[in-house]
């Protein structure tokens, strides 16, 4: 049974940071693209940042430079770096894939002062 598990979040100040884990029961987990979404209230879920196998990362317009996406797939296991977090950034952020449409249950994040 695949499970995806998000913690991390919570309320930071803007301009403050956030890591956010994802941990992953997949079997051959290396072998999938792994990515982060969001969704803020009254907002469409959005794509923020996706990893390969290989490690190549891609990022959403609004979070690059700011947000980095990593992987240890020793730990089977998916990261996402928050830094310079804004108020806009605020939203249920999802972990997603593995070898079908798999997600996470979803980790709030607030920036607010």
């Amino acid at each position: 049974q695949v499970q995806l598990v998000e913690s991390g979040g919570g309320l930071v100040q803007p301009g403050g940071s956030l890591r956010l884990t994802c941990a992953a029961s997949i079997r051959l987990f290396d072998n999938y693209v792994m990515a982060w979404h969001r969704q803020a209230p009254g907002k469409q879920r959005e794509l923020v940042a996706r990893i390969t196998p290989g490690g190549t990362t891609n990022y959403s317009q609004s979070v690059k430079g700011r947000f980095t996406i990593s992987r240890d797939n020793a730990k089977k296991t998916v990261y996402l770096q928050m830094n310079s977090l804004k108020p806009e950034d605020t939203a249920v952020y999802y972990c997603q894939g593995g070898p079908g449409d798999y997600w996470g249950q979803g980790t709030q994040v607030t920036v607010s002062s």
